[in-house]
């Protein structure tokens, strides 16, 4: 996989929050499984743990090759004028989210950093459901949970923008992939929403453009966010009505961060 995420009118600023735009701007990371586990190994995550491309969320045959359990689904799709009506719709009526603390059930960053959504669903995979167990003590993404739990989601969202080690580890991942790097004020149009499990078996879609973390249903005991229920809650459904606003040619990529093939 090689495409890029980007903004379109600049959609990887939430720009749907009390808060005004920040001008801070990221080089698109490429979307790549390869540049993706670098990236969270050299944030914290153990080498046990690995991205993987999703071939087919349809066909038995092919998603046997995903390792199991999943940990979280990436889903980087393109910015339509399906996406922000439905995301314009379902948030209008729920109130910003507040939460902070260690009883959250999950941890969700907003994003104000533009071109920054690659990062902020890397964040959204690492920092929740089965992988948040795996991090290493004293690594950065430890000090970023542990920093940013007492803190609002506007708090949080000011310490990413502040964070040297985030922007070290980004740009170094920025640099990485098979196509060259655009520039961080480059207008492209992919975004990266995450779907992890907590550890109430609930389904959770987690966007940093929203107003906050969404519950997408209970899931039991046994499923990992790849489970036939997982995927019929949350990827099938958001590709659902992609597909009735937009038609058959939306593209899209599915990478899984789940047990490392080495």
């Amino acid at each position: 996989m090689a495409d890029s995420e980007g903004s379109k009118a600049d959609p990887h600023v939430d720009n749907g929050s009390s808060n005004p735009p920040k001008k801070q701007a990221f080089i698109p990371l490429e979307n790549n499984p390869e540049v993706m586990t670098a990236l969270v190994q050299k944030l914290g995550l153990p080498q046990s743990l690995a991205f993987h491309d999703v071939y087919s969320i349809d066909e038995p045959s092919l998603l046997e090759f995903v390792p199991r359990p999943v940990h979280a689904l990436l889903l980087v799709f393109p910015v339509t004028s399906t996406y922000e009506e439905s995301r314009r719709t379902e948030d209008e009526p729920l109130p910003e989210y507040s939460g902070s603390g260690s009883g959250e059930e999950v941890i969700w960053f907003r994003q104000t950093i533009r071109n920054a959504c690659g990062m902020i669903g890397l964040l959204h995979s690492a920092c929740n459901g089965g992988a948040r167990g795996m991090i290493a003590p004293s690594t950065d993404l430890a000090t970023l949970i542990e920093n940013a739990l007492p803190l609002d989601p506007a708090a949080r969202a000011r310490l990413i923008e502040s964070s040297p080690s985030i922007a070290r580890a980004h740009a170094s991942a920025a640099a990485q992939g098979d196509t060259a790097a655009p520039a961080a004020d480059e207008k492209v149009d992919l975004h990266f929403v995450a779907f992890v499990k907590s550890a109430e078996n609930n389904l959770w879609e987690l966007d940093g453009r929203r107003k906050g973390p969404l519950n997408r249903g209970k899931l039991g005991d046994e499923d990992d966010v790849l489970a036939e229920k997982a995927l019929d809650m949350g990827v099938r459904r958001f590709l659902k009505r992609e597909t009735e606003g937009e038609g058959d040619e939306l593209r899209f990529s599915l990478v899984a961060l789940a047990p490392s093939m080495d």
